[in-house]
């Protein structure tokens, strides 16, 4: 398994390949399709207040019930991809298939895609803290910043292949 701790370098995924088990430790944030267009937005504007560069973002909304991946090849969420991996995004975590024109804006911004096991209370266990940071008024779709330890998944798009 390989370990991954955030922010996340090029050179932490220099030897990450397409089907790698990998284990997630730090700083992910959270969004799904009512937060991730609007926070295109804000990196477009310069107003993210936090350093998207070497972040990991999973595709979910939060609550005290637990997170589980969403879709990730919905519209709203599948369209963000390229400009978050463009914008310093290196990890996107969520489950489905993903397009190969969104494979190939990863490959070009050394970005990979996780899968995550739809495990709920797995991944609800990894959480240590948790605090919402853009969105509020979205409710549990609001972004979160949460600090994890060891979120497990499988590399499901790297360097322009995927499973």
């Amino acid at each position: 398994m390989i370990q991954l701790t955030t922010p996340i370098s090029d050179e932490d995924l220099a030897n990450v390949n397409v089907g790698d088990q990998i284990s997630i430790s730090g700083t992910i944030y959270t969004g799904r399709d009512a937060a991730l267009p609007q926070f295109v937005e804000l990196i477009k504007k310069g107003e993210v207040p936090f350093d998207v560069d070497g972040m990991v973002i999973m595709h979910t909304a939060f609550s005290d019930a637990g997170i589980a991946p969403t879709t990730s090849s919905k519209v709203e969420i599948e369209s963000t991809i390229p400009f978050l991996s463009k914008s310093g995004v290196k990890v996107h975590i969520g489950k489905g298939m993903l397009s190969d024109e969104t494979v190939k804006s990863l490959d070009e911004n050394n970005s990979i895609f996780v899968i995550t096991p739809p495990v709920a209370a797995l991944l609800t266990s990894r959480v240590k803290k948790k605090k919402c940071v853009l969105f509020e008024n979205e409710g549990m779709e609001a972004m979160y910043e949460l600090e994890v330890e060891d979120i497990p998944g499988i590399v499901g798009a790297c360097r322009g292949e995927k499973l």
